[in-house]
């Protein structure tokens, strides 16, 4: 405006003006890219540090054309077992949507989230999963919120051979023992029918994979892991924080002898819920359905599955 314009010097030309605001606007832009986070986690460790950087603008999110050949006949099932670990879940649901689609692996992420009163049961929400994942998909993974890949290497393909334990010993942050199959674990609808899903009767934290190794070779199948990856136990980044948020690990009645048995009987036959409410979302771009599930609990069969 005139006004403005009788502020500059006389022979100030409006061409360095231009020029400082192009220099202004690239500094700008500069900063947000150095200062945010980007597609994924902070890297660096496998453990998170301290509050994580500010989000990037999402992306536009990469959709494959039904035919397109390049993505493969396959559909994974992403089981996102989960409760009240809502920042954990907006990073983990654009970062693998995004992880995924580079791999060109065609996916549905289902967050499996527990609104009953009863503890938190990870082996139930998962069968619940399995069962309403629908047709449209032929292979599941069996993964953990607070675990992000950050390998491109890593294999997230149809585990035609048998159970795929992703998060191998040899590459999680934590857990380190040869029969371990948490964290993240791909299989085949056909073979998790095999091992008739997970038992039912582990509430609370922990052990509920190591009876599903069992169940594993029980149904005569063999676990792959991943070879030829060289970044060791910085694979992942575990996203928990234990200082803050406490695991439950407390044993009730005749739990502590229970959690070792072998659940010959229950498992995708008898788990018993209520799909309370299903809602598509869109997670910085990244679409996921979340499913509101109430459990139902024989406290004859577990009394261990209340706090009381």
């Amino acid at each position: 405006s005139p006004p403005l314009l009788g502020l500059l010097p006389g022979r100030f030309s409006v061409f360095p003006l231009f020029f400082l605001a192009l220099l202004l606007g690239f500094a700008s832009l500069l900063w947000l890219q150095l200062s945010c986070s980007g597609e994924g986690p902070v890297l660096g460790g496998g453990q998170s540090r301290g509050a994580p950087r500010q989000p990037c603008p999402p992306q536009a999110p990469l959709q494959p054309a039904e035919d397109e050949p390049s993505w493969g006949p396959h559909r994974l099932a992403l089981l996102v077992p989960f409760r009240e670990r809502f920042e954990e879940l907006l990073a983990f649901v654009p970062y693998m949507h995004r992880f995924l689609s580079k791999k060109r692996i065609r996916h549905h992420i289902f967050i499996l989230n527990q609104v009953d009163h009863f503890r938190f049961n990870r082996a139930s929400l998962i069968n619940v999963g399995f069962l309403e994942s629908g047709n449209n998909t032929d292979y599941i993974a069996m993964h953990d919120v607070d675990l992000l890949p950050l390998n491109e290497q890593l294999d997230y393909g149809f585990p035609e051979a048998g159970p795929f334990h992703v998060a191998s010993p040899e590459l999680h942050p934590l857990y380190h023992y040869k029969t371990y199959v948490g964290g993240i674990l791909l299989l085949t609808k056909q073979h998790y029918e095999m091992c008739n899903g997970m038992s039912n009767r582990f509430w609370g934290w922990g052990r509920e994979d190591d009876e599903f190794y069992r169940r594993i070779k029980g149904a005569g199948l063999q676990v792959r892991r991943p070879s030829g990856i060289t970044t060791g136990y910085e694979t992942f980044q575990h996203l928990h924080d234990p200082a803050w948020r406490k695991r439950d690990q407390k044993r009730i009645a005749a739990q502590k002898q229970e959690q070792f048995k072998v659940d010959r009987e229950g498992g995708l036959n008898n788990v018993r819920y209520r799909i309370e409410s299903r809602t598509a979302l869109s997670v910085a771009g990244a679409p996921c359905t979340v499913l509101n599930i109430l459990l139902d609990c024989d406290t004859s069969e577990t009394p261990w599955c209340t706090f009381g």
